[in-house]
């Protein structure tokens, strides 16, 4: 029988949520490329804070989902949509901030974003947006 020592037991549980985190984001990337208000609201804690790259602030996942389901599934881009982790910082073992290249490549509309995503890791080990700032990035 092999014990794995308590570090080498952390570093597991550690890249295991890292993963978890990645996965998020990869869905946040996979529901705005295909513009589903659904599997994006699904990755919200219901208490969440969400504050848009132009600064409008909404408290709540019922006013995200309002706010989603108005603006997402008419969504202007029709080019790809890239969502990167560039780092993750756990605050404690439950509690990550994630930083984010958000792109937006479609011929002369090209925009990129640099969300920064604090999750929440729940009880049954999902990992959820809870306080989100998206910032525009300006060229020059």
């Amino acid at each position: 029988m092999v014990h794995m020592t308590t570090e080498a037991t952390e570093t597991t549980a550690r890249a295991a949520d890292i993963e978890a985190v990645k996965q998020v984001v990869a869905t946040v990337e996979h529901s705005q490329q295909h513009k589903d208000p659904d599997e994006f609201l699904a990755l919200f804690h219901p208490d969440a804070i969400w504050t848009t790259a132009h600064g409008k602030v909404l408290i709540g996942l019922d006013e995200i989902a309002a706010f989603t389901r108005k603006v997402l599934p008419g969504a202007h881009w029709d080019g790809e949509v890239s969502y990167e982790v560039v780092h993750v910082l756990f605050i404690r073992p439950d509690v990550a901030a994630v930083k984010v290249r958000q792109r937006y490549l479609g011929g002369d509309d090209t925009s990129e974003g640099a969300p920064l995503y604090v999750m929440t890791k729940q009880p049954d080990g999902r990992w959820l947006l809870t306080a989100c700032q998206n910032t525009q990035v300006l060229a020059g």
